[in-house]
């Protein structure tokens, strides 16, 4: 196929076919498989059919969410450019980050802290803000989940995926425990990243969208 002359769509429908062809037999249900294969689309790793971990329902409930207007906060501003704005339109959904934000530095410095942990403690005071996606840092999980244990917020959605080599896995690992009562996308490992985790948005907007 001389990929030189095929249409964006084209592309992509025959990076879904390579995709299902190569991943072989697996048991994800149809809606899952769906946010799975963004996954390994964006990052032409098949190691995410296998690692991924997704909570029961989760799928129905992220939709749903969506469809209510939810507030999504991610951690990066890499991640918040690679959600597709145009899919949530539709939902009323605003996307922020708040990493970058004089406030957020200044607070960070002021208490020793990470930006990362002090741009989530300020995403929870908001309470519009109900998914989040992390797909670089930690801290931002771990904190997170802190401020869950600590009655601060309920997510009605958490994306974890951060990447790296400290602290990455165990965050993750936190998540996936599920002592948390809180819809939740992971995935077992050190492999993760901004791209993947705005990945998971995106199909569970394409999802959301085929509902209307």
């Amino acid at each position: 196929m001389d990929s030189l002359n095929m249409k964006p769509e084209e592309i992509e429908g025959e990076s879904f076919r390579i995709i299902d062809a190569e991943a072989g037999d697996h048991s994800w249900p149809k809606a899952e498989w769906q946010v799975v294969r963004r996954a390994v689309h964006t990052s032409a790793d098949f190691e995410y059919v296998r690692s991924m971990i997704l909570s029961d329902d989760v799928v129905e409930m992220a939709i749903n969410a969506l469809k209510s207007g939810t507030g999504i906060v991610t951690d990066t501003n890499m991640a918040l450019s690679g959600i597709s704005k145009p899919r949530l339109i539709p939902f009323g959904c605003q996307v922020s980050c708040h990493v970058a934000d004089s406030d957020v530095a200044e607070q960070a410095k002021k208490a020793g802290i990470t930006r990362s942990i002090a741009a989530m403690r300020k995403a929870v005071a908001n309470p519009d803000n109900r998914i989040f996606v992390i797909g670089n840092a930690p801290t931002a999980l771990f904190e997170l989940l802190r401020l869950i244990e600590t009655g601060v917020t309920k997510p009605a959605l958490i994306i974890g995926l951060p990447v790296g080599f400290v602290g990455a896995e165990e965050s993750k690992n936190a998540l996936a425990s599920g002592g948390h009562d809180i819809p939740f996308i992971t995935n077992i490992g050190r492999k993760g990243g901004s791209n993947v985790a705005a990945a998971v948005v995106n199909a569970l907007a394409i999802l959301a969208a085929s509902e209307q």
